[in-house]
């Protein structure tokens, strides 16, 4: 009862902090694998939103260093918060993407493209497939778990209210943006080399034998190889994806220390 009457008492506080909260939450919840997914309905979040924010409100103004005041420093911080941890994140779609689109280029996809309901914008067909894979993964590791944990701790680290992002944060998070180059050309090496080899052989067999088609023989041979690499590949994806999302959050979890 003592708990309740001081909740009571202490209400603005509360609504203040729970307000903080739902501005961090909102980085997440637009930008984060699984939480931004267009397949689920935006009453969902919005209730998922609130529900969190709920529980967690009077947990973070209990927590020693907390400024649960509204104004333009704590809104921009507790923002700043959420875009970090939301960017970071989509990093992973953004390399499982890029990886699609050079694999469309050795299957001959290269025009086949579908609407992708997140941004609306049309993407390479093993791009949509490969985002799907990620998604199914991290459900399956229970990584989206791993992720609202990281969110939780982040209140002991940066206070709600103490948050500020300062411009080493923004070129730490620019940074991390190039490695999504690096990491889909890491996915899709084992099918490019497949391909490389195949065209290379046929060349060289046109050569030796002119007679033969070796330019019609090469395309279906190429997509062919390319559909077995990537079959036998795909067995090591998941550990790939797993690893490479915690060490997401690792990131995440140090700009906040440093900003």
């Amino acid at each position: 009862m003592a708990d309740v009457a001081s909740i009571i008492h202490d209400w603005p506080g509360y609504l203040s902090a729970g307000v903080l909260v739902l501005i961090r939450l909102s980085g997440l919840m637009v930008f984060a694998p699984i939480f931004s997914s267009g397949a689920l309905n935006s009453r969902i979040k919005a209730g998922f939103a609130v529900a969190m924010t709920i529980l967690l409100a009077p947990v973070v103004a209990a927590v020693p260093g907390a400024r649960a005041v509204l104004d333009a420093k704590a809104v921009l911080g507790e923002l700043g918060v959420g875009l970090v941890f939301g960017l970071s994140l989509n990093l992973l779609n953004e390399a499982l993407e890029f990886a699609g689109t050079m694999l469309g280029y050795q299957f001959s996809f290269s025009l086949v493209n579908l609407l992708d309901p997140n941004t609306m914008v049309e993407t390479p067909v093993l791009g949509q497939m490969l985002n799907w894979l990620g998604v199914l993964v991290l459900l399956g590791a229970g990584l989206h778990r791993t992720l609202l944990m990281a969110l939780i701790r982040s209140f002991c680290i940066v206070p709600v209210g103490q948050a500020v992002v300062g411009a080493k944060t923004g070129a730490a998070l620019s940074a991390m943006m190039g490695g999504v180059f690096l990491a889909g050309v890491q996915l899709a090496a084992p099918v490019m080399a497949a391909a490389l080899t195949v065209e290379i052989t046929v060349s060289l067999i046109g050569r030796l034998s002119p007679q033969l088609p070796s330019f019609v023989l090469s395309i279906p041979l190429k997509t062919m190889t390319s559909y077995v690499v990537l079959i036998a590949s795909l067995a090591v994806w998941p550990g790939w994806i797993e690893r490479h999302f915690d060490a997401l959050i690792e990131a995440a979890g140090k700009l906040l220390v440093h900003a």
